[in-house]
């Protein structure tokens, strides 16, 4: 269910700006949909857990903030970043 260590390590490493860069909105945007991406699987076989589901929620809410502040902060930084990602397609 959730990322191992070196899965993180690995987001981290491609989606970073510059070397030691684990705060920027690219990278906790890139580690936030990893999680809710394995999150959503494991909410396909458990259907009743609902405290898991709340969980995703809140990742979501987390990401589609840090993604409006990088929209307005930097516009061509968030259009490549969502389609790197593949979101809003």
């Amino acid at each position: 269910m959730a990322l191992t260590k070196a899965e993180k390590q690995e987001i981290i490493k491609s989606y970073a700006i510059k070397e030691g860069d684990t705060g920027s909105p690219e990278v906790q945007v890139a580690v936030l949909s990893a999680e809710i991406a394995s999150l959503n699987e494991h909410l396909q076989k458990h259907i009743h857990d609902f405290h898991s589901r709340r969980g995703l929620y809140m990742m979501i809410g987390k990401r589609r903030r840090l993604l409006k502040y990088l929209r307005h902060e930097d516009v061509a930084r968030y259009q490549t970043l969502i389609q790197r990602l593949g979101l809003r397609r």
